[in-house]
């Protein structure tokens, strides 16, 4: 960059020394600029490196990696009879039909409280003190009991005792937050007047129940009918009616309960409504009508599953050698350099986006990088593996190239599938690998496990680092940071270079503008002494 002082030029010469000094130093400007350019170039290919270089790792380290072991072509596929119970085969599973009956479903504990009144008979402001509004002594103590059997003591007002563990509480909103922390959902709706709590999860151990101060939990609408009772010594002397009606104060609960499967004539039970059982996963969806009923499970392979593998497999191969392809076979951008600061001034947005995609969409072209990458790739699906004694290629499952008229340069590699529903090239032919599946899948998994084994093992040997690239990745990486900051320095060099020049002949045309004014400044004297004669 130039020099940023403020310079007061061509005063009494009348030239314009701002023009002259950029005609001057504009071999020096190009330097600067075409170096900014390279360092930009650098930018974008290590940009266009990097995309592609993910692309290619993801490939090899997700979907080779799994399609190199046996258990990805372990596809089996389970039904049911009734839509109650799904299962979902695991790596264990054994073909054949099993049966289930549905003994119970795991549910969560539930309690809602009794309604809750202040002693004015008016409802309860839930930031009020309850030993106030509810009339509860203050200091008594309940205790909640849930979460595998954790308990949590709670205080109603008063000071903490020494000693003692309990949470002391003073409000109905205090009180909430405490039995959230204990671990259950809940909630006091102020327009009902009654607390609402729910176990966070389903089954026995996750339930919930209260226990202490009788008087207290009743106020509080959290007591049951046994507890109802106990705070009444004279129950069982009273009406009918009249125990109905202290009853009625008592909250209603529903006990937290587990899930159980009887499966082959063995009962299992879970906390939730799904049960591991040897390695397969069976869900309980809803009880069916008839509580009765026998559930058939059938397993069988699952053929579709396998060829998804392999198709999945094939089209993430397909989609990075046509963007290698289209990479590497791109229009040359001869002509196109980054524009500068001043030209994108004068240009659109879009003019901008188009001429700059023509620059980045061709800095790999030619790359013998890239192309040895799409070759070692293309390579492995020409080769040939051994399957039960005999050597197999792609083709003897019905997957090959298109033919060389039939396609251009960018899917010339790319691998069809016949049969496959969704290429309409090979679409109509018969579908050689479904049968294959079917009939011998063995030979398949076999066949895929070598090819996936040896494209990944191909691929590494073009990741692994060197002086020039770091691991896992296919393109000089090191060497590309290397050379941005050598352009980095280049470009302070040529910037400092620039400056210095300019400078100079700043200070050359400062000394002859010096010089003409004090030329201008005689001359006037000069010409007052003349004019005064």
């Amino acid at each position: 960059m130039s020099s940023d002082l403020i310079r007061m030029t061509g005063l009494n010469s009348g030239l314009d020394t701002e023009a002259i000094i950029t005609a001057y130093t504009s071999k020096a400007s190009k330097k600067v600029q075409d170096a900014k350019n390279k360092k930009t170039l650098n930018t974008w290919t290590q940009s266009a490196w990097q995309d592609i270089n993910t692309k290619i790792f993801s490939f090899y380290n997700k979907t080779l990696s799994n399609n190199r072991l046996s258990k990805a072509y372990k596809k089996t596929k389970v039904t049911t009879s009734n839509s109650a119970l799904t299962v979902v085969a695991g790596a264990n599973a054994v073909n054949g039909i099993q049966t289930a009956k549905i003994k119970g479903l795991a549910k969560a504990a539930y309690m809602t409280g009794s309604k809750i009144e202040n002693l004015d008979g008016e409802k309860l402001d839930p930031t009020a003190k309850l030993t106030e509004e509810l009339g509860i002594t203050e200091g008594s103590t309940i205790t909640i009991k849930g979460n595998n059997g954790k308990e949590k003591t709670i205080q109603i007002g008063g000071e903490a005792q020494e000693g003692s563990d309990a949470v002391v509480v003073n409000s109905m909103n205090e009180l909430v937050k405490t039995l959230k922390d204990a671990g259950v959902n809940a909630n006091y709706d102020a327009g009902n007047q009654r607390l609402f709590l729910q176990a966070k999860d389903t089954g026995v151990a996750n339930d919930f129940s209260f226990s202490g101060d009788v008087d207290t939990l009743m106020k509080l609408g959290l007591a049951n009918k046994e507890q109802v009772k106990e705070a009444t010594p004279d129950f069982d002397s009273l009406t009918k009616e009249e125990q109905d009606k202290l009853l009625a104060k008592a909250a209603t609960k529903i006990d937290g309960s587990d899930a159980k499967l009887e499966l082959n004539g063995a009962e299992f039970t879970s906390t939730s409504n799904t049960f591991i059982i040897n390695g397969s996963t069976y869900t309980i969806n809803n009880m069916p009508a008839n509580e009765d009923e026998e559930i058939s499970i059938t397993t069988q392979p699952d053929y579709d599953g396998v060829y998804n593998v392999i198709k999945d497999m094939l089209k993430e191969y397909n989609d990075l050698i046509g963007e290698m392809s289209k990479l590497y076979n791109a229009d040359s951008s001869k002509g196109y350099e980054p524009l500068t600061d001043d030209q994108k001034s004068a240009m659109s947005e879009k003019e901008i986006e188009e001429w700059e995609k023509k620059i980045k969409d061709s800095l790999l072209r030619k790359d013998n990088t890239l192309y040895d990458v799409m070759m070692t790739m293309v390579n492995v699906t020409n080769e040939g593996f051994m399957v039960n004694g005999k050597k197999m290629y792609l083709a003897d499952f019905g997957i090959a190239t298109g033919g060389y008229f039939d396609t251009d340069e960018e899917s010339r590699y790319m691998l069809h599938i016949d049969g496959d529903s969704d290429d309409t090239m090979t679409g109509t032919k018969d579908d050689k690998l479904m049968s294959l599946i079917a009939s011998d899948p063995e030979a398949v998994t076999s066949f895929f496990q070598q090819f996936s084994n040896k494209m990944y093992d191909d691929l590494f040997s073009k990741m692994g680092t060197s002086e020039f690239s770091s691991i896992y990745k296919v393109y000089n990486d090191k060497q590309l940071k290397s050379e941005a900051t050598e352009w980095d320095k280049k470009i302070a060099e040529l910037e400092k270079a620039l400056t210095d020049m300019e400078d100079r002949y700043y200070q050359k045309f400062s000394r002859m503008e010096t010089a003409l004014a004090k030329l201008n400044s005689k001359q006037t004297a000069v010409a007052g002494m003349f004019g005064g004669m």
